[in-house]
């Protein structure tokens, strides 16, 4: 019989614990993720008991809280803490989402934050994105024309213009990509969910002149064809987009071009 067992250095421990203070009337549990590749030691869970009625709503303000108030040591990324940098992008109660937009009372029991899975982490919540950002950076994610520049800007009919509607709301945080599974399993070749929607936000849009060119690129049986629809990338989003469905008018237009 086959035994699969994590390395050892893998094994998550129980890590440290802070109580709540002694004139806290509300709290909650936050079990945070620990991991710092400067000390040799495994990764742990952190317990931290946050007073909600000197924090904010949302779990960033929490984090935020402790990291000033509780543990200095936390480490995590943020920016804009209104939902659209995509900066805050952590795996929250079990879900990819962002921080900043997931209210602590959505949440039942203790709230557990863990960095996106299933990518190599830098430290405590911050994931190492260098090869998602290598792949978007693949799509070369610019207007590309060989038409001569006009003297005012390039005109699109509102038809044409709607196409863009919800593409352009991307904030790459990767939350859809971190939850495919066809992206755990081939993220080294497969572009993955969110690369893909920006991958068509430019194929679709009507003042790019390379079409073809982009479609090219993208023939490939890893780059785009992972995908198995399994909608993971779309429950993920928390813009509310559909990753899975731009991916499908992409392989759409790779069936067209060839009748």
């Amino acid at each position: 019989m086959v035994q699969l067992r994590l390395p050892a250095n893998s094994k998550i421990r129980t890590g440290k614990s802070w109580p709540k203070s002694d004139d806290a009337t509300r709290t909650k549990t936050f079990k945070v993720y620990r991991w710092n590749p400067d000390d040799g030691q495994n990764p742990s869970i952190d317990t931290y008991e946050v007073a909600l009625d000197a924090c904010g709503p949302m779990v960033l303000d929490a984090l935020i809280m402790i990291k000033n108030e509780i543990d200095s040591t936390l480490t995590f990324r943020r920016s804009c803490r209104e939902g659209i940098c995509g900066s805050c992008a952590m795996n929250i109660d079990g879900t990819n989402t962002l921080a900043c937009t997931q209210a602590i009372d959505n949440i039942r029991g203790d709230v557990k934050v863990y960095p996106l899975p299933h990518l190599a982490v830098i430290k405590d919540l911050v994931p190492d994105l260098t090869h998602a950002y290598a792949q978007y950076a693949l799509i070369e994610p610019w207007l590309k024309t060989v038409t001569p520049t006009p003297e005012r800007e390039r005109l699109q009919s509102r038809e044409d213009r709607a196409k863009l509607d919800g593409l352009e709301n991307c904030i790459l945080c990767f939350c859809c990509t971190t939850s495919c599974p066809s992206y755990w399993w081939s993220g080294d070749r497969y572009l993955g969910p969110a690369t893909l929607l920006q991958a068509y936000r430019w194929i679709v849009d009507s003042r790019d002149e390379a079409t073809g060119e982009r479609l090219d690129q993208l023939e490939d049986p890893f780059r785009l064809y992972r995908c198995h629809t399994i909608m993971n990338c779309a429950v993920a989003c928390p813009k509310g987009l559909n990753p899975a469905k731009a991916i499908v008018e992409i392989k759409k237009l790779m069936v067209q071009r060839r009748i």
